[in-house]
């Protein structure tokens, strides 16, 4: 039976309310999520950077249509809740943000991140009051919707170059006020300073399990008071990994040893199964 997108919006919402912590994955293309889907997680989120790695892009490399599509096709590839990475909204006014939204929802998404970010290294984030603002018509615009969907707002500082905990709470408690579901303050490197998120703040946070050096495990998030960690580009990365091993033992060694480690064909076929 095929599920409706309030129904998905239901289900994404009700794993933000239940006890206890969830991963939420990050696929790249419709391949991806039907393998992720197929190996019992309960909700996807696509990436911005491993889409934009799929194409041969760098990172922000997308423009909202393309991101959209791609978030189109995930949807389209299992039953499972799907929210996206929806980078600045796609332009620096509330107006541009709020349309994102909309159109997100048109795509079948039944969640999104909204950030903080200007892809501006001069000026890397946007003044707290139009960050503000931004998150604000965000939340309007989901409200706005036939059904729940989850909102989560990000800020940046801690990936951009402005690493100050303080001022990253001062912006998440602002975001909570203005009616963020779900925050997220990527890059953070220690659980002390998770702990004082999520101590801080009183709806869900998200943690990203992306980062060299800076990777827990669910046990020790939760324990910090995390209540969803996705994963950002990390297993298109561990794909390309994969990928640039086997590319390197056929060029320099003349050997193929790396296909005794490869899914065969047969154990890969229920996966493309509709």
């Amino acid at each position: 039976m095929s599920t409706t997108q309030a129904e998905k919006a239901q289900q994404f919402r009700a794993l933000h309310e239940h006890p206890g912590i969830f991963v939420i994955p990050n696929p790249w293309d419709a391949g991806s999520a039907r393998i992720l889907a197929g190996r019992g997680f309960k909700a996807l989120a696509t990436s911005s950077a491993a889409a934009a790695g799929a194409l041969g892009r760098a990172d922000h490399g997308l423009s909202r249509d393309e991101a959209l599509a791609g978030a189109r096709a995930i949807v389209q590839a299992t039953h499972l809740p799907v929210s996206a990475d929806l980078e600045n909204g796609y332009g620096d006014s509330p107006e541009n943000v709020a349309e994102t939204i909309r159109r997100a929802a048109e795509v079948g998404l039944v969640g999104g991140s909204i950030e903080d970010g200007t892809n501006n290294n001069a000026a890397p984030l946007y003044d707290f009051g139009l960050a503000t603002e931004r998150v604000a018509a965000a939340v309007e615009a989901a409200r706005a919707l036939r059904f729940p969907f989850t909102l989560t707002a990000r800020t940046e500082g801690f990936v951009c170059g402005r690493p100050d905990l303080d001022e990253a709470i001062r912006r998440l408690q602002a975001y909570e006020r203005a009616g963020a579901d779900v925050l997220f303050a990527p890059g953070l490197r220690d659980l002390a300073s998770v702990r004082t998120v999520c101590s801080a703040v009183s709806r869900p946070v998200n943690f990203m399990n992306g980062m060299k050096g800076a990777t827990f495990s669910v046990a020790a998030l939760e324990a910090a008071g995390v209540k969803r960690i996705s994963l950002a580009m990390s297993l298109y990365r561990a794909a390309m990994t994969a990928l640039c091993a086997a590319a390197d033992e056929i060029k320099e060694k003349g050997a193929f040893t790396y296909v005794e480690r490869t899914l065969s064909s047969s154990e890969l076929a229920p996966y493309w199964q509709p």
